[in-house]
């Protein structure tokens, strides 16, 4: 099947993003705020404005799109993009496929992140406050201390945002911290 779009161009229509108009995508950028929308086709979670995707494997890509939106609300850097928290619950998806219990543990989870966050889900709720507010409630499950545990490792050991913190890596090959910044503390 094909589409003509608004310059008379004839286009095939992807099934993926059948359901996908300028509309819904202006809708829901406007929504964020921020521009970072998190759409979900297929097998994939994508962030058309960032330019990436996850693709999934086992989890379903609406269950990876919420523990994206999760750590982002467990752990807030509003200068650190959606790439980088879906690079760190993406072994989520791949202990899942390696392991059917760890697998319902996340699902589950996301279902009860969704039930109590009412009728329109966790990720559709408008305020950070409201979210976290849901996830306070869920603190002492397994679930929420599986996600926050793996967090710790899977976000802040990523190098490429070890910048972004000012972190500048391990200092024994440059000969430590004693002669490079140790006490350059300027905001205490």
């Amino acid at each position: 099947m094909s589409s003509i779009d608004a310059k008379g161009r004839t286009r095939p229509k992807d099934d993926a993003c059948a359901g996908l108009t300028r509309r819904t995508l202006l809708r829901g950028t406007a929504a964020t705020g921020l521009g970072a929308l998190l759409l979900v086709s297929g097998r994939a979670v994508i962030c058309p404005s960032q330019a990436w995707g996850l693709e999934t494997t086992s989890l379903k890509p609406e269950t990876m799109a919420t523990l994206i939106q999760m750590a982002r609300d467990i752990y807030p850097h509003d200068n650190v993009t959606d790439r980088f928290y879906a690079i760190a619950v993406k072994g989520h998806d791949e202990k899942a496929a390696a392991d059917e219990s760890y697998r319902d543990l996340i699902e589950s989870g996301i279902g009860d992140l969704d039930q109590r966050a009412g009728g329109t889900g966790y990720r559709n709720l408008g305020w950070e406050e409201q979210r976290v507010a849901v996830l306070n409630q869920i603190e002492d499950s397994p679930f929420f201390q599986t996600i926050r545990g793996g967090l710790v490792v899977s976000l802040y050991n990523q190098k490429e945002i070890w910048p972004l913190f000012g972190y500048e890596g391990e200092s024994y090959s440059k000969g430590g911290y004693i002669d490079r910044g140790f006490d350059d503390i300027d905001w205490l």
